[in-house]
């Protein structure tokens, strides 16, 4: 509404005086510049909104988009492009940006980006505890108790009665943290004899050392178990302000090295007593001294067979070279069944005394391979026939080794038979020297090798497990880059049995190696069997 015109045609109505009227004209004229000045600044607010409002419509609509097609990775199908350790770093990765962006949408859907981020409404809009498992009850709990400000009602002035409590929990951690073990040990005279006694000295792996088991213990998993350097785990304990040479500890490992070796030796026998074994080899560079290069040396893994019952044993032997003699030496006298890749290094060992068992992971991957590069309609097939295979090993998985034993004969045997018979008439269809004809002939060659696992209940159908058991060292490697010397070899191949073998079990490898370390100096060697990292191990503790 226009003021002024309104205020002149009052005025054509009524009589007022000239001044008093020049005077509502002028405050009209004002009220009417501020009314104006205002539907202009409230028009700017509101433009603004809108537009703010477009934008984020914006961004939740792109954050629907990325966060659909990160669950697609996350929880489509898996692919064989990459391996187990490869697939979870990705993700460890992918989950780590669908929560982030599940955390922006969330901020953007209830306009929390216009909150502080430490007010209540921020902290309301986390999901904290949606979904999750409860934590470990092993864990010791730290109440921490959250009590009104008044337990008074505002409105009627009355005590409050409490009806329940909400319990929370969350997941603290104290890092490593340092420690100094004072010993004091009083000393007592006899005035008339002239003598003194006091508390003997207990025995310790290193005789008047620095170190505890504790801390010998936290220097060798760090190093076999998680693959750091030792400038690394130097670099640990400088955070704590505790300065440690790499020159001590690389004496705290070896001597811990030399002092578990009658324990590796003995899980060697353990798994040599068994029927049936898994064996592979990862290259490991050794330094040369002096050079200041390195050559080729192996890491040569034979792990027990689950299949068969018993505890699950990882032993790593050190050899300078990959030559089949190595794989001799370690198996010594030993008869059974040994599964393993198509390395012509084993084949010599193969005879009466030892049987090859082939691995179908293996003979997959070819046809796998195939498949990805070419989409070849032979390599499907093939692919398809091998999973029934594994379909039926899915089945018998839980059942004992005779219920297996009959599973495999009445659906294994006949899809062995169908699956070989398949392949030798393909392959008179396929040129000689193509990539289908090298895929099919590296199965028909293998055949005996192949089906051999059908025959009874607890032979394995592939060399998964041993693979899956040497994967983190060869991953760990690249941190370490090299071995120092073939006898630092032999040593990370000892500790890392050890410490391998413990998580085999699922025993935590730094209770074992603290509490194995502090009982080692005194212990029999009649009852060694007692401190390896097998389900029979029970801490000094208990």
């Amino acid at each position: 509404m226009d003021l002024i015109a309104e205020w002149h045609r009052l005025q054509a109505e009524t009589t007022l005086p000239t001044e008093a009227g020049e005077a509502v004209r002028q405050l009209l004229g004002q009220l009417q510049c501020r009314v104006e000045a205002t539907l202009r600044q409230h028009a700017e607010i509101l433009q603004q909104r809108d537009e703010t409002l477009r934008q984020r419509d914006l961004k939740i609509d792109a954050l629907i988009l990325e966060l659909a097609y990160l669950r697609r990775l996350r929880y489509g199908v898996r692919s064989e492009a990459l391996n187990a350790e490869q697939r979870d770093l990705f993700d460890e990765t992918l989950a780590a940006d669908i929560a982030a962006a599940e955390a922006r949408l969330e901020a953007l859907q209830s306009g929390a980006s216009e909150t502080p981020v430490d007010s209540p409404q921020a902290a309301r809009a986390s999901r904290v505890g949606a979904g999750r498992q409860p934590l470990p009850a092993h864990l010791p709990r730290i109440e921490v108790r959250h009590e009104p400000e008044s337990c008074t009602c505002a409105e009627c002035g009355q005590e409050r009665v409490k009806i329940g409590e909400d319990i929370s929990e969350q997941l603290d951690v104290i890092p490593a943290r340092f420690q100094v073990i004072r010993h004091i040990r009083p000393q007592y005279a006899c005035r008339t004899c002239e003598t003194v006694v006091a508390a003997p000295v207990a025995p310790a792996l290193i005789d008047g050392g620095l170190p505890t088991a504790g801390t010998l213990a936290w220097v060798t998993l760090h190093k076999y178990g998680d693959h750091l350097p030792l400038y690394r785990i130097a670099q640990l304990a400088e955070r704590q302000g505790v300065p440690l040479a790499r020159s001590t500890l690389a004496e705290w490992t070896g001597r811990t090295g030399v002092a578990l070796e009658p324990l590796v030796d003995r899980l060697r026998e353990r798994l040599l007593q068994g029927a049936i074994l898994h064996g592979d080899e990862t290259p490991v560079a050794q330094l040369d001294p002096g050079s200041g290069k390195t050559h080729r040396s192996y890491l040569w893994a034979w792990r027990s067979n689950d299949l068969a019952g018993g505890p699950p044993i990882i032993v790593f032997d050190y050899r300078e070279s990959r030559a089949g003699a190595h794989a001799r030496d370690f198996l010594g006298d030993w008869r059974g069944h040994l599964l393993v890749d198509d390395y012509a290094g084993y084949k010599a060992l193969f005879g009466e005394r030892i049987i090859e068992l082939g691995c179908w992971a293996h003979a997959r991957r070819k046809f796998y391979e195939l498949y990805q590069a070419q989409g070849s309609p032979i390599a499907g097939e093939a692919l398809r026939r091998i999973g029934e295979l594994y379909a039926v090993e899915q089945a018998g998985h839980a059942l004992a080794v005779e219920a297996r034993q009959r599973l495999r004969a009445e659906q294994a045997q006949p899809k062995l038979v169908e699956l070989f018979d398949w392949l030798r008439d393909t392959r008179v269809t396929v040129a000689s020297g193509s990539g289908t004809a090298r895929a099919i002939d590296y199965s028909l060659k293998r055949k005996p090798a192949l089906t051999r696992y059908a025959e009874t209940g607890d032979r394995p159908i592939d060399n998964n497990p041993v693979e899956n058991a040497i994967r983190p060292i060869a991953i760990g490697k690249k941190n370490w880059l090299f071995a120092g010397s073939a006898r630092a070899g032999v040593r990370a191949a000892a500790l890392q049995t050890l410490i391998g073998t413990a998580r085999l079990n699922s025993i935590e490898p730094y209770a074992w190696l603290r509490d194995t370390l502090e009982r080692l100096p005194t212990w029999l060697n009649s009852r060694i069997d007692e401190l390896l990292p097998l389900p029979g191990w029970k801490p000094a503790s208990l």
